[in-house]
C-alpha cells in the first residue's frame, strides 16, 4: 500500500454539489400541500356533520359523566407513563444510564409538547435535544434516541393496527366498505413482513436488501418496545373510548380505527393532526352513534389528552422555579432539566392559548353570559373586546416563538398580551376557563423571569415558513369551525355591519377577516422585509490587535487563525472574548467556539445568532467542541458531527516502545538521507519568506491545488511572519516547512500551513512531525493539535441518525473524491486522543446548505472547490 500524506493537517470535507431546485422548494411545496389537505379535511368535516348543530355538541359535552372524565384522566396518566419507556428503552439500547426522574420529565414534556404543537422548534425533538444535552449525551446519541423512539412508535403503531384488523376485520369492513377478506390479507402481509424483520434481525443482525443495509434492534428490545406501544395505544385509545356513548363500537374495533386515525394524523404533518384525526373518527363512528356525541367526546379528548398534560408540565417547571419543592439535593438534577424545558413548555402554552383565543372568536357566547354582560358592558366595548381578542391570539402565537428563544422582548410582550387578553376574555364572554389559563401563563412567565435575558425584541426575527403555515392552518380550521357553528345563517354582505348583542355570526366573520388580514401582514413582514444589518468588509486593525491579544491568553492554538484578517470579529460585551466569522451565501459562519472565558460564551453565542438573523442569514458555528454543545442547544441550534480532532499528549510523549517503531525508523532514515530540522523564530521568518514561497508554489503546482481560506491559512508573507516556522533542510535548501500556531499559555500548539517540495526525500513529513513534537515537548508545551479528520468517528449504532449514516457511508466509500481514510490513518500514526467536532446550526435542510456554504467559503467559491 503506498504511503499516504495529507495535503493539510486541517483539511476539511468537501460537500457535494448544490441540491436540485426541487429540494430547495420541497418544504414550500409540502407546506402548501398540507394547507390544501387541511382545506379538504375541513370540507369533509362540514359534510360529515351536516345534520349536526353546535348546540347539540355542547349539550353532549355537558352530558358527559364525571366518571367518564375521571377514567379518561386515569388512562391519560397510564399512557404518559408508557410513553416514558420509549426513552428509557432507547437509552438502555444505547447503553446509557440516566436517572429515571430526569428521563421521565424529559419524555413527559416532549410528548406533551409534541402531541399538542407537533411542529418546528416546539417539537418533542427540541425538548429532548436541550434536556439530554444538559444531561451529558452527545448530539449523535440524542439523535439516536429520537430515531429509536420514532421508529419504535411507527412500527408499534403499524403492528397494533394490523393485528387489530386481523381480529375484527368484519367490524372495520362495515365501517369502511372494504371487504373483510381484503382487509385481513393486507393486515396479514404487514404482520408477516414485521415478523420476518424481527426474526431476520434477532441478536442485532443486519438485514440487507440489495445494496441497502438495515440495522434494527434485537428481538428482545423489539418485543419490549412493542409491548410499550401496545400499552400506550391501548391507554390513549381508551381515553377517547370512555368519553364516547356506550355501545358505539367494540373496544378492539375502536383500537383499530384509533390507530389508523393517529397514523394519518402523523403523516399529514398538520400540527397535532388537527382535523385529520377528527375526520377519521367521525367517518368511522358516524354511522354507529350520534355525530354530536362523537364531536363532544373529541373536544374533551383534545383537552384531557393534549392540554391537561401540557398544563401539568408547565405547573411542574414553574414549581421548580419557585423552589418550594427543591430543598433537598436529590432534586437538583430535576431542577436543572426543568430549567431547560421551561421556555419551550411555556412557549407551547402561549401558542395553545393563542389558538384558544382564535377559536373562541368564532364560537358563540353562552346566552347567560351575554345577559350578564349586557347589564354591565356597553355593546361597543363588547364588540371591540371580541375583535381585538382574536388579534391578540394571533399576536400571542407570534410571541410564542420568541418565548421559545428566551428573548426578553418576547417576555414583556407575552406579559402585556396575556394581561390585556385576560381582560378582554372577561369583557367579551366572561370566559373564566380562558381567563384562568391566561392567568397561568402570566404566573409562569413571572416565575421564570430569570430565563428570559436575551436582549432582543420578539419582532427581530422573521417567522419561518413552518410557523406561518401553522398559523395559516389555524386560520383555515377557525374558518371551518365558523362554518360549522353558523351553518344555518343566511350569509350576506349586511352581516359585516350588523352590531347587535345576539349577532354572534357577524362577530365571528369580522374576527376571521381580522385574523386573515393580520396573518397576511405578519407573513408579508416576515418574508419581504429587508435585512436589518450588513456585514463590514474588513476588521479594523485595533480590533484585530485586541483579538490576537485575547487569543494569546487562551489554551487554544487555532485561535491564531484570526491573524489572517479574512474574518470579521465580534467581541463580548465586556471585551474578554471574541468570535471570528465569515459570510457565504445565506450563512453567517463562526469558526470555532468563542475564544475567551466560558462564562461569557452564552451571551456571545446569542449575540452572534441575533446578528446573523438581523442580516437575513442562518447562524452557523463550525468546528465547535463538546464543551459548548449545551450553549448551542440552549440557543435552539442542533449539533451535527463533522469529524474528530487529533490531540497528542506531549507531556507523556516518548518514541520508545513498539508502537513508535515505524516512526523511529522513518526519522532515522531521514537523518541519514541528510534532512535536518530547525525552528525559525518569528523575528527571523521574513529573511526566509522567499525560500518558503518557492516551496509553497512548488507544492501547489505539484498537487494542482489553490489556496484555501477561512479555517485554513494561506501563504501571505504578512501572515506567515507572525508565528514561528518549522523547516526541513536538505543540502542547505529548505524542502519542507510548517507554520506554527502557539499561544502564551503553552497549553497547546498546532500547525497551519504544511508544504514540501516534490523532490523532498521520502518520509520527510513524518520526520518533520516527530521532530516538531519532540521540540514542543522539550519547550514545555502540553498538547499538540494535529487537526481534524473529516467524517471520522461517525456512529455505527443501529439507531444512529441519518446524518451519521451518510457521513459514515461517505467516509467508507468516498476515497475517489477525498482521502478521508488516508488522512485519519496519517494522524493515527502519532497515537493521538480523538475529540469530536461539530457544526451547530438550525434543523431542517439548514445543515446541508450550511455545509455547502462552509465548503465554498473555505475553497473560495464554487470555482475554488472544483479546482481543489
Amino acid at each position: 500500500m503506498p504511503e499516504t500524506t495529507p495535503s493539510h493537517p486541517h483539511s476539511e470535507a468537501e460537500a457535494a454539489g448544490p441540491p436540485p431546485s426541487i429540494l430547495r422548494h420541497g418544504r414550500l411545496i409540502a407546506l402548501v400541500a398540507m394547507l390544501a389537505m387541511l382545506a379538504v379535511v375541513g370540507y369533509a368535516i362540514v359534510h360529515l356533520t351536516e345534520e349536526v348543530r353546535y348546540e347539540d355538541v355542547t349539550a353532549a359535552l355537558a352530558n358527559t359523566s364525571w366518571v367518564s372524565v375521571g377514567l379518561a384522566i386515569g388512562f391519560t396518566a397510564l399512557s404518559f407513563v408508557a410513553l416514558t419507556f420509549y426513552d428509557t428503552g432507547a437509552l438502555s439500547y444505547l447503553k446509557k444510564k440516566l436517572p429515571y426522574a430526569d428521563v421521565a420529565l424529559t419524555a413527559f414534556s416532549a410528548y406533551a409538547v409534541g402531541n399538542t404543537a407537533g411542529f418546528g422548534p416546539l417539537s418533542g425533538g427540541a425538548i429532548r435535544y436541550r434536556a439530554y444535552t444538559r444531561l451529558g449525551l452527545k448530539p449523535e446519541e440524542i439523535g439516536a434516541v429520537i430515531a429509536f423512539v420514532t421508529l419504535a412508535f411507527g412500527l408499534g403503531l403499524l403492528s397494533v393496527g394490523a393485528l387489530s384488523i386481523l381480529a375484527i376485520a368484519p367490524d372495520v369492513a362495515s365501517l369502511t366498505g372494504v371487504p373483510a377478506g381484503v382487509l385481513r390479507l393486507v393486515a396479514a402481509l404487514i404482520v408477516a413482513v414485521l415478523v420476518f424483520v424481527v426474526i431476520a434481525t434477532r441478536d442485532g443482525r443486519i438485514l440487507r436488501i440489495g445494496r441497502v443495509s438495515l440495522r434494527l434492534p434485537d428481538s428482545r428490545t423489539a418485543s419490549r418496545q412493542f409491548l410499550v406501544t401496545v400499552l400506550d395505544l391501548a391507554a390513549s385509545a381508551s381515553v377517547l373510548y370512555v368519553l364516547l356513548p356506550d355501545g358505539a363500537m367494540s373496544w378492539p374495533a375502536f383500537l383499530a380505527v384509533y390507530s389508523v386515525a393517529v397514523g394519518l394524523g402523523v403523516l399529514s404533518h398538520v400540527p397535532a393532526g388537527l382535523g385529520v384525526f377528527e375526520t377519521v373518527i367521525v367517518a368511522a363512528l358516524g354511522q354507529a352513534t350520534d355525530v354530536d356525541s362523537v364531536l363532544g367526546a373529541l373536544v374533551l379528548y383534545r383537552f384531557i389528552y393534549h392540554v391537561l398534560p401540557l398544563t401539568l408540565a408547565v405547573l411542574f417547571v414553574v414549581a421548580t422555579e419557585l423552589r418550594g419543592l427543591w430543598r433537598r439535593p436529590v432534586a437538583s438534577s430535576l431542577r436543572r432539566v426543568a430549567g431547560q424545558l421551561s421556555p419551550l413548555l411555556i412557549a407551547t402554552l402561549a401558542f395553545i392559548l393563542g389558538a384558544m383565543l382564535v377559536f373562541s372568536s368564532v364560537t358563540p357566547t353562552p346566552d347567560d353570559n351575554l345577559a350578564f354582560l349586557s347589564a354591565y358592558v356597553p355593546l361597543p366595548v363588547m364588540e371591540g373586546a371580541h375583535f381585538l381578542a382574536s388579534l391578540l391570539g394571533l399576536a400571542l402565537i407570534v410571541v410564542s416563538r420568541g418565548l421559545a428563544r428566551r428573548l426578553d422582548g418576547a417576555w414583556w410582550a407575552g406579559i402585556a398580551i396575556a394581561l390585556v387578553a385576560l381582560l378582554f376574555s372577561l369583557l367579551k364572554a366572561v370566559a373564566l376557563i380562558e381567563a384562568g389559563f391566561l392567568a397561568l401563563l402570566i404566573v409562569s412567565l413571572v416565575a421564570t423571569r430569570r430565563l428570559y435575558v436575551r436582549p432582543a425584541t420578539f419582532t427581530s426575527e422573521r417567522l419561518t415558513l413552518p410557523w406561518l403555515t401553522a398559523m395559516a392552518a389555524l386560520l383555515v380550521f377557525a374558518g371551518v369551525v365558523l362554518l360549522f357553528v353558523y351553518r344555518d345563517v343566511d350569509y350576506s354582505n349586511r352581516l359585516w355591519w350588523q352590531f347587535e348583542l345576539a349577532a354572534e355570526a357577524p362577530r365571528g366573520l369580522r374576527a376571521v377577516l381580522g385574523l386573515a388580514i393580520g396573518l397576511g401582514a405578519v407573513a408579508f413582514w416576515s418574508l419581504m422585509r429587508p435585512a436589518a444589518g450588513a456585514l463590514d468588509a474588513a476588521t479594523p486593525a485595533d480590533a484585530m490587535a485586541r483579538a490576537v491579544a485575547i487569543s494569546q491568553t487562551q489554551g487554544f492554538s487555532d485561535a491564531n487563525l484570526v491573524r489572517m484578517g479574512d474574518k470579521e470579529v465580534m467581541f463580548s460585551e465586556d471585551g474578554r472574548a471574541f468570535l471570528m466569522y465569515g459570510r457565504q451565501g445565506r450563512s453567517m459562519i463562526a469558526l470555532f467556539d468563542p475564544i475567551g472565558p466560558k462564562d461569557v460564551w452564552p451571551e456571545l453565542i446569542w449575540s452572534f445568532i441575533e446578528r446573523a438573523r438581523s442580516c437575513g442569514c442562518r447562524p452557523v458555528f463550525y468546528q465547535v467542541s463538546p464543551a459548548g454543545l449545551s450553549y448551542y442547544a440552549d440557543a435552539g441550534l442542533r449539533a451535527f458531527r463533522l469529524g474528530e480532532l487529533a490531540i497528542v499528549d506531549l507531556a507523556n510523549l516518548t518514541l520508545k516502545g513498539g508502537k513508535w517503531a515505524n516512526l523511529r525508523q522513518t526519522a532515522s532514515r531521514a537523518q541519514r538521507d541528510g534532512l535536518s530540522f530547525s525552528i525559525i523564530d518569528t523575528a527571523e521568518v521574513p529573511a526566509v519568506v522567499d525560500a518558503l514561497a518557492a516551496v509553497s508554489d512548488a507544492w501547489l503546482a505539484h498537487h494542482n491545488a489553490r489556496e484555501k481560506g477561512f479555517s485554513l491559512g494561506v501563504f501571505e508573507p504578512g501572515y506567515i511572519a507572525q508565528q514561528p516556522v518549522a523547516v526541513l533542510r536538505f543540502e542547505d535548501r529548505i524542502v519542507a516547512f510548517a507554520t506554527l500556531l502557539v499561544t502564551g499559555t503553552k497549553e497547546e500548539a498546532s500547525i497551519d500551513l504544511m508544504r514540501f517540495s516534490p523532490d523532498a526525500p521520502k518520509g520527510a513529513m513524518d520526520f518533520l512531525f516527530v521532530s516538531l513534537m519532540e521540540h514542543l515537548r522539550d519547550a514545555g508545551y502540553r498538547h499538540f493539535n494535529l487537526g481534524m479528520a473529516p467524517l471520522a468517528g461517525f456512529s455505527e449504532r443501529r439507531s444512529s441518525p441519518v446524518w451519521d449514516k451518510i457521513g459514515r457511508t461517505v467516509f467508507e466509500h468516498g476515497e475517489r473524491f477525498y482521502n478521508f481514510k488516508g488522512l485519519k490513518a496519517f494522524k493515527a500514526k502519532f497515537h493521538p486522543h480523538w475529540q469530536p467536532r461539530y457544526m451547530a446550526v438550525g434543523g431542517g435542510f439548514n445543515p446541508v446548505l450550511a455545509l455547502m456554504d462552509v465548503t465554498f467559503l473555505i475553497g473560495g467559491g464554487i470555482k475554488g472547490v472544483l479546482k481543489k
